[in-house]
């Protein structure tokens, strides 16, 4: 069969075959009717949605919903089952095709009008930009095109969802070579099913278009339809209850007069929208910036994903304000490689949002993913949240602006859809905060165990790298004879080249042991911004006594007497013992900075002659003084030599309100 009459039910009616919810096929439908340039559109939709719809569509880029309430009522479990109806699924793919969102939202008795077991059911149509039958019907709307709504009324709607390709692979092929594919997996119509009606009817009244006189009608259908749609044309069949056969069980007999109540069209809260959309918000509002800007969108699909995942990254500076940023070029390029390899195993190729939570959990940390989640949710093109008329969304029910709460099914539903929970620690509101910041005991105070355990393990390997170092600074060098000893000696195997004689270097223990090491992440310091000074104490013999300096905990409560803070400057005394406070020593008053006074007091203190230090950059002259006005020798270990989340993440710090806020603060603190 030719390419040009595959896709075509008779010389005067072309199929637009598509997968609901996407918006590869949005795109694509939008291009294939500018260049068919049809006379009329056919759409899969019943008549009754047909004002409410379009109405929807004038109104974009904001989003709402048209939705028809049936007549029975229903529990959570889904509408009435029809005879015989068929459950025969794609042959592509598995359950990984699917959705996420990082929590599943339930619908509970007594919170937000939830319902008690038994509701109302809807079923609704999206008026969804990133829908193919919805861009069908804007374009056609704005070419002045004629539009036929040609589905059959329903009382009450059966959904059916298959698990279908990755529309992504139209970037690669054409929409022919996409429908030949399906062929094979479109499962047939039930006999007696409520699809079969459906079916059935679409073929009468794309009949009855005919006889009215349209020389070029374009039919938008869904992918796994449109076989049985114009198999049932071709063999001339008009059982469908439109032309007077019997009406399967919830199918609604027009000629005789059974109409379902009409849809009412209702704007959709935008905290809501994941669950009505088939693309994410964030991906959504990208197609209308796109269409406004009159820029190409045809690879939105991937190139959408990157700019989530840049505007993520910008949300999360400005809220945490890292001093280090760590979320690096170089960690985003690993990013999305993971994603890329999670999304090939679960056989897809462009990620869903589970894939990008889990990826940005794994890589960055808790609060980035949650950045993420929150970023893709958002679409700026619809009204803040409270005003009336809207109905909230979840997963297969809505609240609507009457309170009511019923089962909502969708008309233009696509590929199955799996929601799977991802467990990230959510940031508080602000009340909330200022709540705990004015019931915080600032008589008692106390770390977090987890990370005084990091910060100990960061201490000891500093300690070991700096005892290496005072034992290469008595390396010697000998000739090669018959051990290797300590490793080659390059600069003087390179001075001997002209002998031909190898030499290897040999070190020797490190005398004495180191028993302070000094930490400056930030210098030069300020002392605005480290406004807390403070000692603290070892509460058993693996801890250290730690003096520091930080930004005050005060300004930043996360929990029920849960604060976080950050290290400008400490030193670790091991073994632990009691020291007087640094901060209030009048033998101190010499110092003229931070850095200095917490030098000055390690270098007193330690019982040692040598002092490690951790700072960006070497140590000044002045500091070098005052190891040796105390007859101390510093060990400089650049802080580039550690990672920059290494840093960050040892940087920020935890204070409790007391030792019993310890068994639960680990709900409200965050791997940043």
């Amino acid at each position: 069969m030719a390419g040009a009459d595959f896709l075509s039910i008779s010389p005067r009616i072309s199929v637009l075959p598509v997968i609901h919810g996407s918006g590869d096929f949005a795109v694509e439908v939008r291009d294939r009717l500018l260049r068919l340039e049809p006379d009329c559109l056919a759409l899969p939709l019943p008549p009754l949605f047909q004002e409410v719809v379009e109405e929807g569509v004038l109104d974009l880029p904001a989003i709402s919903i048209a939705a028809a309430e049936e007549p029975e009522t229903y529990g959570s479990g889904g509408g009435p089952e029809v005879p015989g109806a068929s459950e025969a699924p794609g042959a592509f793919g598995g359950d990984d095709a699917a959705e996420c969102e990082e929590s599943e939202p339930t619908w509970e008795a007594g919170e937000d009008g939830g319902p008690d077991g038994e509701g109302p059911a809807f079923n609704f149509v999206p008026v969804d930009p990133c829908q193919p039958v919805i861009a069908a019907l804007r374009t056609a709307m704005e070419e002045r095109i004629p539009r036929a709504f040609v589905d059959i009324e329903v009382e009450s709607f059966r959904p059916e969802s298959q698990i279908l390709p990755d529309p992504y692979a139209l970037k690669r092929v054409s929409l022919e070579a996409f429908a030949a594919a399906l062929l094979t997996s479109a499962p047939r119509p039930e006999p007696g099913s409520q699809r079969e009606a459906r079916v059935r009817g679409m073929a009468v009244r794309l009949r009855r278009l005919e006889g009215e006189g349209y020389g070029k009608i374009a039919f938008v259908c869904a992918a796994v339809d449109w076989p049985w749609v114009r198999q049932s044309y071709l063999e001339g069949e008009s059982g469908a209850a439109p032309d007077g056969g019997a009406a399967p069980d919830g199918v609604a007999d027009l000629d005789e007069g059974i109409f379902p109540p009409a849809p009412r069209r209702y704007l959709v809260e935008a905290s809501t929208l994941t669950f009505v959309l088939g693309e994410l918000p964030f991906i959504t509002a990208l197609y209308e910036r796109r269409r406004e800007e009159l820029r190409g969108d045809r690879n939105l699909s991937i190139d959408g994903v990157k700019e989530l995942l840049l505007e993520a990254r910008t949300e999360w500076l400005r809220e945490y304000e890292p001093v280090l940023n760590w979320v690096t070029p170089q960690r985003l390029q690993i990013f999305l490689q993971y994603v890329r390899n999670l999304t090939l195993q679960a056989s897809r190729l462009t990620p869903d949002l589970f894939t990008l939570v889990l990826a940005a959990k794994q890589i960055a940390g808790d609060a980035f993913a949650l950045t993420l989640a929150e970023t893709a949710r958002k679409y700026p093109y619809q009204e803040e949240d409270g005003g009336p008329g809207k109905v909230r969304a979840g997963i297969g029910e809505a609240e609507f602006p009457d309170g009511g709460v019923g089962e909502i099914k969708n008309r233009l539903g696509g590929s199955e859809v799996v929601w799977r929970p991802i467990s990230l620690k959510p940031r508080a509101p602000q009340y909330r905060k200022r709540q705990w910041r004015q019931r915080w005991n600032p008589f008692t105070q106390c770390s977090w165990p987890p990370e005084d355990t990091k910060i100990e393990s960061f201490h000891t390997h500093v300690r070991d790298q700096a005892k290496a170092l005072l034992g290469q600074d008595l390396a010697r060098s000998e000739k090669f004879t018959t051990s290797i000893m300590d490793g080659l000696d390059i600069r003087e195997t390179l001075r001997s080249w002209h002998t031909g004689d190898l030499y290897v270097k040999e070190i020797p223990p490190a005398r004495g042991n180191l028993e302070v090491v000094v930490f400056l992440f930030d210098t030069p310091a300020d002392p605005d911004r480290y406004a807390w000074r403070t000692m603290w104490f070892a509460e058993h013999d693996e801890e250290s006594t730690l003096c520091m300096f930080a930004t005050p905990f005060e300004e930043n409560v996360i929990g029920p007497g849960v604060a976080q803070s950050t290290y400008g400057g400490a030193f670790f005394i091991f073994p632990p013992r009691f020291i007087d406070d640094v901060w209030r020593d009048p033998r101190f008053d010499y110092a003229r900075t931070l850095e200095e006074r917490l030098i000055a007091g390690a270098c007193f203190h330690s019982r040692e002659r040598v002092v490690a230090l951790v700072n960006p950059g070497p140590p000044p002259a002045s500091w070098r003084r005052i190891a040796r006005l105390n007859r101390k020798h510093l060990v400089h270990i650049p802080l580039g030599r550690f990672s920059r989340e290494t840093v960050e993440r040892i940087r920020r710090f935890h204070v409790l309100n007391g030792r019993e806020v310890r068994s639960y603060a680990s709900r409200f603190i965050q791997d940043v």
